[in-house]
């Protein structure tokens, strides 16, 4: 499945580059995320717990980075499986820079599911992958902000403390999309946050999703 999108962050690009190369901050993103290793400086592993309706499961994960262009552009491979079945795929990321205080994350990927999870209805998948990226890009939007706060007071990006997405604000965003009858494209998107990235981004990032600006 072919999927592509874009979300504008408020930061330079070298900010938002050195945002998504932290493994503290992109967990922090992703509902139901229980651990995010940065193995090297290209590879990331992590393991979540994920509902879809009746599915349910933990996923493991691993993303790397081919190509990267810091802090431009990088191509991502993604893989992860689990009891509710497995995700696959590959997709580019760019960073473009709008001006010396915004960048635009754009991202486009193949994707594709498997296994119990791929059985799930269409729409139940659409709302569920569209929450995930909007709680996650809020999060990542929130992260960035207060990296550029402690940037500015002369403090270190590690003292700064990250508000992990919720999973109540999750579930009001799944609720919310699934009443507004969203068709964009779901699988892909699903991925990206299932095996962040992304930000992937997002999706994710993932889609999902997650460079060159």
């Amino acid at each position: 499945m072919k999927i592509e999108g874009e979300h504008l962050f408020n930061g330079p690009r070298q900010d938002v580059w050195d945002m998504i190369q932290d493994p503290v901050v992109l967990a922090s993103a992703v509902p139901g995320m229980d651990k995010l290793d940065k193995v090297s400086e290209t590879e990331y592993q992590g393991k979540m717990n994920i509902r879809i309706g009746p599915v349910s499961g933990a996923f493991d994960g691993k993303l790397t980075m081919q190509n990267p262009v810091p802090p431009e552009s990088t191509t991502l491979l993604v893989e992860g499986k689990g009891a509710p079945g497995f995700v696959k795929g590959a997709g580019n990321a760019q960073f473009i820079e709008q001006g010396p205080e915004q960048t635009v994350l754009k991202y486009d990927a193949d994707l594709s599911i498997g296994g119990t999870l791929a059985s799930v209805g269409q729409r139940m998948i659409d709302s569920v992958a569209k929450s995930m990226m909007r709680t996650a890009f809020e999060t990542l939007d929130a992260a960035l902000a207060a990296r550029l706060a402690a940037k500015a007071a002369g403090k270190a990006t590690e003292e700064v403390e990250y508000k992990q997405a919720s999973e109540s604000d999750y579930a009001k965003a799944v609720a919310k999309d699934a009443m507004g009858g969203l068709t964009s494209s779901a699988e892909g998107k699903l991925v990206i946050y299932i095996i962040p990235m992304i930000v992937v981004v997002i999706v994710l990032a993932v889609l999902l999703s997650r460079c060159s600006g």
